[in-house]
């Protein structure tokens, strides 16, 4: 029998039962979907985290203190000093506290407490530089207003907008907890972080008065610094790394009290829940395509009792085994890629729902389009075999007495 002639009878086979083979080869179609979309998704979360933590800023480095037992936080303004003189690779530094904080000032909160909740970060003027920020309205504060303790502060977009509206908050006043702080500048936009925290949502204050006003500790949170080029990076860090050894007198074989980080060990870190999440929820989805081979044999088992007769009379007449085995081994394939193909439909078309009405972020790769299609494809020759064989190993006296 021809290929095209096999094709023929495969798909005529399959159209006199439509509604039958339509519900045979739904657990492929859902199993094809759910396994691109899945993927798509997760390819689209990892993507959209590369891009916010770029936009934290470009070569960067990150230093924050090693947690464990008997290990307190040892960052000091003295670290950042001593980094900022003898590292040869910097273009910026900003030691950096943060904390939560109550603010009094403006219009107050929308619930009706009388406060606003948000992120206070005593940084440096280089920070700006290091996250590639910029200032819309008023000005950032100087080493001055640092050294000097000054009680100013610059609000990010969320906040502005949050306590004055659309009022012009430079030169407002407004109370950080219970120190009150004059207003001297408002932040550009800059947008979500790849764990979805709005970056907006924040005021800056000067370094040593977040120090002695507002955390009253002198340990920091983190030092950042942005490097002069990319392929400095790894030496940069390596060169942080030794002088902090140096500066925390800790001798050679002991283990650091802190952890350098650079910008890839920062986008690695925070893509590792997405690719594990994606990766476990794509293998749940695969295994509906295991329970859609299982309905195709079930339906083919079915088919080979119902067409017995069938059979024996196309063997009477000429017809060998391996032309009744490849017809309907042909028949589980059809309807194996059927069902593939409606679910890559279907997956496109759940992708653009996604993006454009949920603003899920969702990225359809070739391979894995074409890997699910082979994958239905196996799955119909691999389901299919066995029912396939049965009706070719059919002896044709006993098929042709079949009722």
């Amino acid at each position: 029998m021809t290929a095209g002639k096999l094709i023929h009878f495969s798909f005529r086979s399959i159209l006199r039962n439509r509604m039958r083979s339509l519900l045979t080869s739904l657990g492929i179609i859902i199993g094809v979907c759910s396994v691109i979309v899945m993927v798509a998704v997760g390819q689209g979360s990892q993507a959209q985290i590369q891009k916010q933590i770029a936009s934290m800023g470009q070569n960067l480095l990150m230093v924050m203190p090693a947690r464990g037992p008997s290990r307190a936080n040892r960052l000091t303004l003295d670290d950042v000093s001593k980094v900022k003189a003898e590292s040869s690779y910097l273009q910026a530094i900003s030691g950096t506290t943060r904390g939560s904080f109550n603010v009094v000032g403006g219009r107050g909160s929308e619930d009706g407490s009388g406060y606003y909740t948000t992120q206070v970060q005593g940084v440096e003027p280089d920070y700006l530089v290091i996250k590639e920020w910029g200032v819309s309205e008023g000005e950032f504060f100087t080493d001055s207003d640092v050294q000097g303790r000054a009680k100013v502060a610059v609000l990010g977009q969320t906040v502005a907008t949050e306590l004055f509206g659309t009022d012009d908050p430079i030169g407002q006043e407004l109370r950080i907890g219970t120190t009150p702080f004059r207003v001297v500048g408002v932040l550009t936009k800059k947008g979500a972080t790849g764990m979805g925290n709005d970056q907006d949502d924040v005021i800056m204050v000067p370094l040593n008065t977040a120090i002695t006003r507002l955390s009253r500790d002198r340990y920091l949170d983190s030092i950042e610094m942005s490097v002069t080029r990319a392929d400095l990076m790894d030496a940069a860090q390596e060169e942080v790394s030794t002088i902090l050894r140096e500066a925390h007198r800790i001798q050679a074989g002991k283990d650091d009290d802190f952890q350098v980080m650079n910008q890839s060990e920062i986008i690695a870190t925070a893509s590792a829940t997405s690719k594990t999440l994606t990766t476990l929820l794509a293998a749940i989805a695969g295994v509906s395509l295991i329970v859609g081979g299982i309905g195709i044999m079930n339906i083919m088992l079915v088919s080979v009792t119902e067409r017995t007769r069938e059979i024996g009379i196309r063997m009477a007449v000429g017809a060998r085994k391996r032309d009744i085995l490849f017809q309907f081994l042909s028949e589980s394939v059809i309807l194996s890629l059927l069902g593939g193909g409606i679910g890559i439909l279907l997956a496109f078309g759940l992708c653009w729902v996604l993006k454009t009405f949920m603003a899920t972020p969702a990225i359809i790769q070739p391979g894995i389009v074409a890997a699910a299609a082979g994958f239905a494809a196996a799955v119909g020759i691999f389901f299919g075999y066995y029912p396939a064989k049965k009706a070719a190993g059919l002896y044709p006296i006993d098929a042709l007495r079949y009722e």
